[in-house]
């Protein structure tokens, strides 16, 4: 439900805040390394070519004093503009695993993901997309009841159907958040293609039989490392982005029921 503002003004304002704000996507990372991470980089690059400022906060690497990242950007005061040209790249990767780590544990606890995720927009409000990339554990931790659908990618490598099954048991169980799933494809392999055809009618199966929860795999081909962005990857490009949790600072507006209370306080001092 919209909220109703105080004045025509003041939603405007608002409505500007959040289109400027920066906004937090995930992707669970489960061991499957070699097609997680081109799946990540292809997500970025997509994300640049549409017009978009993105940043990784990879939870997966801790900050060093050869490699500072995040706590470093929480620890130093200079840190806090989030300048995008810090970074060579056009989509930074920052190691976040103890800036992550520290931040959850220091915010309020709510009961949500918010509070939260509020921190990371003072320091990243340069970028319009901040990209966290943790372990399903680490994420359940980090977002709890946000609503961010976090991206959980299955192949046919190695175990990857494993650790999928039991990564996503933790998202749903334990985050209360619900993944998009991908099947990571190569179309110039047919046997893969059926492979991982195969696995995700086990995750599917396996889902529904001990979790009950219905679970619909994309298929995405990830196109070259050189190569442009194809349909899969805007598309899912996208659908990310609707579930992206909105780092707005709070504003002035009202809910309904309080708008409505000052409406009628104000009435019935006028017709007293």
């Amino acid at each position: 439900m919209l909220e109703a503002c105080l004045t025509q003004g003041a939603g405007l304002h608002a409505l500007a805040l959040r289109q400027a704000a920066p906004r937090v996507v995930a992707m669970a990372s489960h061991g499957d390394r070699p097609s997680e991470l081109p799946l990540l980089c292809s997500l970025c690059t997509t994300w640049t070519e549409l017009g978009y400022s993105v940043v990784v906060l990879d939870a997966t690497m801790a900050e060093s004093a050869s490699d500072p990242g995040l706590q470093q950007w929480m620890d130093d005061s200079a840190c806090h503009t989030g300048a995008s040209g810090q970074y060579p790249m056009s989509w930074p990767i920052v190691p976040s695993a103890l800036g992550l780590e520290q931040l959850c544990l220091g915010a309020p606890e709510d009961g949500e993901g918010s509070s939260r995720l509020q921190h990371l927009g003072r320091l990243f409000r340069n970028y319009e997309i901040v990209l966290v990339y943790a372990s399903a554990q680490n994420l359940a931790s980090y977002l709890p009841g946000s609503g961010i659908e976090p991206l959980l990618a299955v192949s046919a490598k190695g175990m990857s159907l494993l650790s999928a099954y039991q990564s996503l048991k933790h998202l749903l169980l334990i985050g209360r958040l619900q993944p998009t799933i991908v099947a990571v494809m190569d179309e110039s392999n047919q046997n893969s293609v059926a492979s991982v055809s195969s696995l995700c009618k086990s995750l599917q199966d396996c889902a529904m039989t001990f979790l009950a929860h219905q679970v619909t795999p994309l298929p995405v081909c990830v196109p070259l490392m050189d190569g442009p962005s194809l349909d899969d990857m805007h598309r899912l490009a996208l659908r990310l982005l609707e579930s992206a949790f909105s780092l707005a600072p709070a504003t002035a507006c009202l809910t309904a029921s309080s708008h409505q209370r000052i409406s009628g306080a104000n009435h019935l001092a006028r017709s007293h």
